[in-house]
């Protein structure tokens, strides 16, 4: 009866009905299927929340709703989280309006789609990272120079608390500059002793 149920709302869906748990195996692992849907009481006692795992080991990108009466929230929670997780959640008595919509969206945006989105989001996380340091980077390049510029036409030792207020940084930010200047030859090192960039550190750690 419940088969016919869902024959009726899903008639534009071509379907293979499995009664237990070990025959819906069996059918996947010679046709995967676009989704599933599983009951959770089964033919032979066997209880579809208890082949979760099993289903999500074979076919793991392709979506699962799950359809019961029997399941408290708790156990309802439990099978939509987590790597071996249900997509859906329908209550019984199913409502076919709701399950035909939630077929519809689940082929739409869950399975090799919501794979695909994902990869797409790391590909966009990554450029905007790049964008980041690239930001990042042409910044502290943009700040050496002027520093350089500064300091390099100065007879006075550089002062960190108004060049870090100037360039709206850290003033370890600044003593990292002048180093990284100095190491590269472009600041004498007498401008910065090292014993003075170690000494403003720990100034900047006690503060």
């Amino acid at each position: 009866m419940q088969y016919e149920l869902y024959e009726e709302a899903l008639g534009s869906y071509e379907l293979t009905r499995a009664t237990s748990g070990s025959q819906a195996l069996a059918s996947i692992a010679r046709k995967t299927p676009n989704l599933v849907i599983l009951d959770h009481v089964l033919d032979e006692g066997d209880l579809g929340l208890d082949y979760l795992p099993e289903l999500k080991e074979l076919i793991p990108h392709v979506p699962i709703l799950l359809v019961s009466g029997a399941l408290e929230v708790q156990q309802q929670i439990k099978a939509l989280q987590g790597p071996r997780r249900a997509h859906y959640c329908i209550n019984k008595p199913v409502d076919l309006r709701e399950l035909k919509r939630t077929v519809e969206v689940a082929l739409q945006e869950c399975g090799e789609t919501e794979v695909l989105k994902q990869f797409e989001a790391l590909e966009r996380s990554k450029r905007i990272d790049a964008e980041f340091l690239f930001s990042r980077s042409t910044d502290r390049l943009s700040r050496q120079t002027e520093i350089r510029r500064q300091v390099g036409n100065s007879i006075d030792r550089p002062n960190i608390s108004a060049l870090a207020r100037e360039f709206r940084v850290a003033r370890r930010t600044i003593i990292r500059d002048l180093q990284e200047l100095i190491r590269r030859g472009e600041l004498k090192p007498e401008v910065f002793p090292k014993w003075e960039a170690a000494g403003e550190e720990q100034a900047d750690a006690e503060a």
